[in-house]
């Protein structure tokens, strides 16, 4: 390992190590923090579930960006690209056409 290089251990629970499978991630962002709701919404059921939500700094979500491009392109030169083409443009859904969300500050 180079001298410059940093070393980072992590300990991880076997229950987190196990995962859980989203199909749905709802991004909102205010001046100082960005939130990740992750959900997936399964045939059969009337709506999705959220199950697990990251709050992180604005500086943190641009890191988690560009992480995600370099290993999105690092998947595509190893598989091919990822095709998008029948899916909906933009990957943006206006939430307030919804209203409010079950359990949110607004909806209790």
């Amino acid at each position: 390992m180079d001298n410059n290089q940093k070393q980072l251990g992590l300990d991880i629970s076997k229950e987190v190590a196990q995962g859980s499978y989203s199909n749905l991630a709802i991004i909102t962002h205010s001046h100082s923090e960005f939130i990740l709701d992750f959900a997936r919404m399964l045939p059969g059921f009337p709506k999705a579930e959220i199950f697990s939500r990251v709050i992180m700094t604005p500086e943190h979500a641009k890191r988690l960006l560009n992480a995600l491009q370099d290993n999105v392109v690092k998947y595509e030169s190893s598989f091919g690209i990822i095709d998008l083409d029948n899916q909906p443009k933009g990957g943006t859904i206006n939430f307030g056409d919804f209203g409010a969300l079950k359990g949110g500050p607004n909806n209790n």
